[in-house]
């Protein structure tokens, strides 16, 4: 595809998803991979190359228990606001985004950490809100057993109001400074929260002042009903995963019609699936990339995180047989019926879908050079299937440098993303409004549109 139309054109919010080690199970053993989870050298590398390609987000999923699939890149990590605060101070426009769980913190902690990053950063924190669904979780913060999906959706949305309320407790110019009078803040603009609800008692006012974005930009990665209903009142930016176009469509369509139905404007909520680019300086050298990485792709792991999600044991079933029936499940929702779709869709076996879920986990795959992937992300972001993507690189360093000396230009020179960061502020960058104007209309959703 090129575009000759000289008018300006729509362009792409990148996110970059960082998995230490890359994305694809067997990233870490190509020949070429570098790097350490727990090594800040590392990751300052990464956020400074992103940063260099322009990419909006810098982000890092979390989990609370040691993954019992033993990936490299999940079984060490460092924590991700603490992660944050030491790149901020190598970064100067990236922002700046991590996963945190509404399920076992608390609002007055949680909203504190993330205000000082906001702070430390000049205005370019993101927070991903995620409930969790790991018994292992569970069993890390003294609980035997998980809330059911419900009452971790309620319970979520709950302390998103309370953060929001400490948050917003401080208004614009509440720190005075005036020397003269001895007035450092005006008590008139410091409101507490005084929040008395069915999981959390919080009084505020919060003690650290109206951050530079007045809240960091709010993430959300649910593609469950309820999860769905949640970003339409809450979120800025929804992470997805979708493996068709079609899909992709069909979730944009949804997902924004709830936003405009809880009384926000569609353009201000952006939705960015995920997706895994193999990027070589031709096709085949892409192909040759991907071929040898699915070498590297363990059955048996695929199979142990099948399970995980699927919530019953796969070991025992035929592995060229077709993928059993999965009933109802509590956690993860979306991404069970993405792979169990696919598997319907492609006729997979279930050795074939471990090898995905081992592989990308669930995420789209597309394999090409600089021009196949720019053909991809403009066709998605023409035929309304996406706002973006969170990029996901398969092996570091490699593909990161790849897609940004390649594919960016190439996106660039076809008027999709923009030559240079313009603003100070993540929320700016991204071309969302100030958080009062974002949700000034909001409204609570009816039955109709649940």
């Amino acid at each position: 595809m090129s575009n000759s139309d000289s008018k300006p054109r729509r362009q792409l919010r990148l996110g970059l998803f960082v998995q230490a080690l890359g994305h694809h199970v067997g990233g870490w053993r190509h020949p070429e991979a570098k790097g350490s989870p727990t090594d800040i050298d590392w990751f300052g590398w990464i956020a400074e190359t992103a940063e260099r390609g322009g990419f909006d987000m810098f982000f890092v999923g979390d989990a609370l228990a040691t993954s019992v699939h033993r990936l490299p890149s999940t079984m060490s990590r460092l924590e991700p606001l603490t992660l944050l605060a030491a790149l901020a101070g190598r970064t100067r426009h990236i922002g700046l985004a991590a996963t945190a769980s509404t399920t076992f913190d608390q609002p007055f902690h949680l909203a504190r950490a993330l205000a000082s990053i906001d702070h430390i950063s000049h205005g370019r924190a993101a927070w991903n809100v995620v409930t969790s669904f790991s018994e292992g979780a569970a069993r890390n913060f003294s609980r035997e057993d998980l809330p059911s999906h419900a009452d971790r959706y309620a319970l979520a949305q709950e302390f998103l109001e309370v953060t929001h309320a400490l948050w917003d407790g401080w208004e614009e110019g509440a720190i005075v400074g005036d020397k003269a009078r001895g007035i450092y803040a005006d008590d008139d603009k410091i409101h507490p929260a005084n929040h008395r609800g069915e999981h959390f008692s919080v009084e505020g006012p919060l003690n650290i002042a109206r951050s530079p974005q007045g809240r960091p930009v709010i993430i959300e990665a649910g593609s469950s009903a309820a999860g769905q209903r949640l970003a339409a009142q809450t979120a800025e930016v929804v992470f997805t995963a979708a493996a068709t176009l079609e899909e992709g469509q069909a979730f944009y369509r949804s997902q924004k019609r709830l936003v405009a139905a809880a009384g926000r404007n569609p353009d201000h909520l952006l939705v960015l699936p995920g997706v895994m680019p193999i990027v070589g300086h031709d096709r085949a050298e892409a192909q040759r990339t991907w071929e040898q990485l699915n070498q590297w792709v363990d059955i048996d792991n695929g199979i142990q995180q099948l399970s995980a999600r699927f919530g019953f044991d796969l070991s025992a079933y035929p592995l060229d047989a077709p993928v059993p029936e999965v009933g109802e499940v509590e956690g993860g929702q979306s991404r069970v019926r993405l792979l169990t779709d696919l598997a319907a869709r492609e006729g997979l076996t279930l050795r074939q879908l471990a090898a995905v879920a081992a592989g990308s986990r669930g995420h789209r795959v597309v394999v090409g050079d600089a021009n196949d992937i720019a053909d991809d992300f403009e066709n998605w972001l023409e035929q309304g299937g996406a706002d973006g993507f969170n990029v996901m690189p398969a092996v570091l360093p490699g593909q990161l440098e790849l897609f940004v000396d390649l594919v960016i230009p190439e996106l660039r020179r076809r008027g999709l993303f923009r030559e240079n960061y313009e603003f100070d502020t993540l929320r700016e960058n991204l071309g969302l409004p100030s958080v009062a104007e974002n949700f000034a209309n909001l409204r609570p959703l009816d039955d109709e549109h649940a």
